[in-house]
């Protein structure tokens, strides 16, 4: 094989090089384009999910705060209520009345007996005043099926 490189040999070798640097230069202009064009298309979306959790966010702002008010609105009117002419000598009344009960069913006549179900009975009347005795007894029941049903034979028996 003989080459011979005459000017019109070098000119289509040239010819052929700048045909292919052109074809080459486009098909990359058209994979620019194309990634162009997803890469906005991305953006488009993550700036609508943008906006979607956005507005979400706001308004469970709004309601939390919502809550946050009327949890106050509420704690205050309990406090009010609470407050009432004859609601401390009811809460005492009931307390003594919790520590009696427990006095008779575990050692009836002892005065350290008294003073220890006094001051049990007081922490349960306070923790029922905060709520949370009572929502976990609606949660998980009372718990206390047998005893309520032995108070209650040992409260008809004291009556007769």
């Amino acid at each position: 094989m003989n080459f011979e490189f005459t000017a019109e040999t070098i000119l289509l070798i040239l010819m052929g090089a700048a045909i292919g640097a052109l074809l080459t230069y486009l098909k990359s202009l058209l994979t620019i384009r194309k990634h162009k064009k997803e890469l906005n298309e991305y953006k488009a979306h993550l700036e609508r999910q943008m906006k979607i959790t956005d507005a979400g966010n706001s308004t469970l702002v709004t309601d939390l705060e919502k809550i946050k008010k009327e949890n106050e609105n509420l704690r205050i009117s309990v406090k009010t209520l609470g407050q009432k002419p004859g609601r401390a000598e009811l809460r005492l009344l009931n307390i003594y009345d919790a520590a009696l009960r427990k006095m008779m069913s575990q050692a009836p006549g002892f005065s350290s007996a008294w003073e220890n179900s006094l001051q049990e009975a007081e922490s349960e009347y306070e923790a029922n005043e905060t709520g949370l005795k009572s929502i976990v007894g609606k949660v998980f029941g009372s718990g206390t099926g047998v005893s309520n049903n032995s108070n209650n034979l040992q409260q008809l028996e004291h009556k007769n």
